[in-house]
């Protein structure tokens, strides 16, 4: 009993200290991963307070629409899409504006507060973000949604288009450690993604920064990854957890335990604690029957499909939030 106690003021103690404004240490950060699978409900309480205090109950909702599939010249080893992926994936080039335009009529149909365009790719020509800056400034006028840009490295030119054309977040994800970062792609570096954040920070839209958990990552690796998130100062931090799909190089990469999946919510709401902390690709096959506790620490989902992978049902996420008493923010506006 005495240990229990002790190890729920352990995990309260962390919670004033975000909510104090304070940064974890390392070792703080490495006992939330390496915390005996029993403590896992006092942890996401302590967790929740945190989230709470910054969000209350409210979950804020997010739709992918996958803008062109297939034909990325980068070696990214999670990914169906990229040059060395012999994934069966749909192959096309952007989509046009009316399709687009139905996909965030879509998002609003499933409640989903912010619509994220995404485009597979080093960065966008000039032709396809003028496509992508037309479909925005019809979305803006026409509906009530926010709008994130995910299409790869930026110029600066290209940054500045999209925020004058309405775009209001951009997606960069930073998905793996610095030391980590060769085994995973070669085609292009983590510091040129730290550089795209900026950049889109400096341009005036908010920056959207995120991992994927499960590709060989140690543990002080991911409190890094968490550090790294917290200094850049990502609003949106999307944690994903790596769906191996066939044909991709880490295709025999195991799924991350249910439990280690909630200890990773929980650490990076301890570290970055007033951010948007979304529960992203992989959270049905790894977080399986445990997703509704995946809410006490995190504050926003991914509803309906991801990119090349299927989602859980639209349906079944609503009624998740509803049993749990929490709210949909229906704008996020």
């Amino acid at each position: 009993m005495m240990e229990i106690i002790a190890a729920d003021m352990e995990w309260q103690a962390l919670a004033k200290k975000a909510l104090s404004g304070e940064c974890l240490t390392l070792e703080e950060g490495l006992s939330v991963l390496e915390a005996d699978n029993d403590e896992v409900l006092p942890l996401l309480q302590a967790a929740f307070k945190v989230r709470k205090h910054f969000y209350g109950k409210k979950v804020k909702l997010n739709m992918i629409i996958n803008a062109k599939s297939g034909l990325c010249p980068e070696d990214c080893g999670y990914c169906s899409q990229s040059i060395v992926s012999t994934a069966q994936v749909k192959k096309y080039t952007l989509l046009d504006k009316d399709t687009l335009l139905a996909g965030a009529r879509e998002a609003m149909a499933r409640k989903a507060g912010t619509y994220c365009i995404v485009a597979a790719g080093k960065g966008p020509t000039d032709k396809e973000l003028d496509q992508v800056v037309d479909a925005v400034r019809e979305i803006r006028e026409t509906m009530p949604l926010k709008i994130c840009a995910c299409l790869g490295i930026l110029k600066d030119e290209q940054a500045e288009r999209l925020a004058e054309a309405g775009v209001h977040r951009y997606n960069h994800n930073l998905n793996t450690s610095k030391a980590n970062y060769t085994s995973i792609t070669t085609t292009h570096t983590y510091d040129q993604r730290i550089e795209t954040v900026e950049k889109v920070k400096t341009h005036g839209m908010s920056p959207c920064s995120g991992v994927i958990i499960g590709m060989g990552e140690t543990n002080q690796e991911i409190v890094e990854m968490a550090y790294a998130l917290r200094e850049i100062d990502a609003d949106s931090i999307p944690i994903n957890f790596l769906n191996a799909i066939p044909g991709t190089p880490l295709e025999h990469a195991g799924r991350t335990p249910s439990m280690k999946a909630l200890k990773v919510l929980a650490l990076f709401r301890f570290i970055c604690p007033s951010k948007e902390i979304r529960v992203a690709g992989g959270r049905e096959i790894n977080l399986r029957t445990l997703q509704p506790l995946s809410l006490y620490a995190a504050n926003s989902l991914f509803v309906g499909d991801y990119l090349t992978t299927a989602g859980q049902d639209v349906g079944a996420d609503h009624q998740m939030i509803e049993d749990l008493g929490f709210e949909i923010e229906l704008s996020a506006l």
